[in-house]
This record gives C-alpha cells, structure tokens and sequence, in this order.
C-alpha cells in the first residue's frame, strides 16, 4: 500500500561544495541517496519535496557540515493479505520466484493450484494445465501476499496463486498508433 510518509535525513557536505547553490545540491544530494531505497520497512519510490534543511553544522576536526533535511516521500510498504501484480523472474521445480516491483517474492509449489502441474521436459521450464495456463519467466501472475520479512537493508515475501481470482493474468497491449 502506498504511503505518503514526512521523514527525516542528515546528509554531510564537503567545503567544495558550499556556496550560493548548496541547497540545490544537497536537495539532488538526497534525491540520489534515498529514492528507490529500502529501509527494511518500506521501499521510498518518489521524494515529493524538502521543506525543511537546517543551517549547517560544521563537525569539529573534519570541516565538513552536517544538514538536516525534512522530506516528503511516497513510499511502498507491502502488507500481508495485500494482493500484488508480479513477474515471474524463474520458475524451478519448488515454485515461482516473481518481482513485484523491487521485491522479490517466492510462490511455493504448494501455494501453486493442484491443477497447474510442474513441466519439466518444457522448453523454458514452466508450470501449466495443459490448456492456456502457462508460468514461465516473464508471465504476469497476480499474487496474494502470505507474509513478509525484512532484513536490514532489503525485503522479501512469500506469496499465494491459490485463491479465486489469483494467478495467471492476460496483460492487454496497447494500441499501436501506426
């Protein structure tokens, strides 16, 4: 679910860059350092604004200045029970690793239909039912989300194909102009 979150970061500044455009530096500073990021907790997608950045505070020693900046960000957190487009990255004979995004996420065979069965002797290797049901890299596949784990720096999900209205997704083409 999408989030607008009001967060907080101190970036350091070396003399060289301070002058008239310091702010605007520190300001793309931050849009280079944080958007696209994953806290643990929730990936940051886009800085909206800095409405706030401190005067800077030199660190004895070093000369360098210590900013503190105040955002808004839009941010991505997945919720357990979420239900989520994905990509199917690579399928094996456990299951179907898809992307959502930037997260990864692992549908177990187990969370997989019983009528869509594993085809090894397939060329790619792919899940299918014999009929127009085919996961293969690259398929769209709408996934419920069963749980998330975050990590430090990353997250990761396990998700369901099982339920009604879940699984293979026809994507639509757009019309070409021409």
């Amino acid at each position: 679910m999408f989030f607008l979150y009001e967060l907080e970061r101190t970036i350091t500044l070396h003399p060289s860059f301070f002058g008239p455009r310091t702010k605007e530096y520190l300001t793309t500073r931050l849009l280079e350092d944080v958007e696209g990021s994953c806290t643990g907790q929730y990936y940051i997608i886009c800085v909206l604004d800095a409405f706030s950045i401190s005067e800077g505070r030199v660190v004895p020693g070093s000369g360098v200045a210590e900013y503190t900046i105040q955002y808004r960000a839009v941010v991505w957190r997945p919720f357990k029970g979420e239900t989520v487009d994905a990509i199917v990255s690579s399928v094996n004979r456990m299951g179907v690793f898809a992307e959502v995004g930037p997260l990864p996420v692992f549908v177990s065979n187990h969370l997989i239909p019983p009528d869509i069965k594993w085809d090894p002797n397939a060329t790619p290797p792919q899940y299918t039912d014999n009929g127009d049901q085919v996961i293969e890299k690259g398929t769209h596949l709408r996934i419920k989300l069963i749980g998330t784990r975050s990590d430090v720096g990353s997250m990761f999900a396990i998700g369901s194909v099982k339920e009604d209205f879940l699984g293979w997704v026809i994507v639509a083409a757009l019309p070409d102009d021409s």
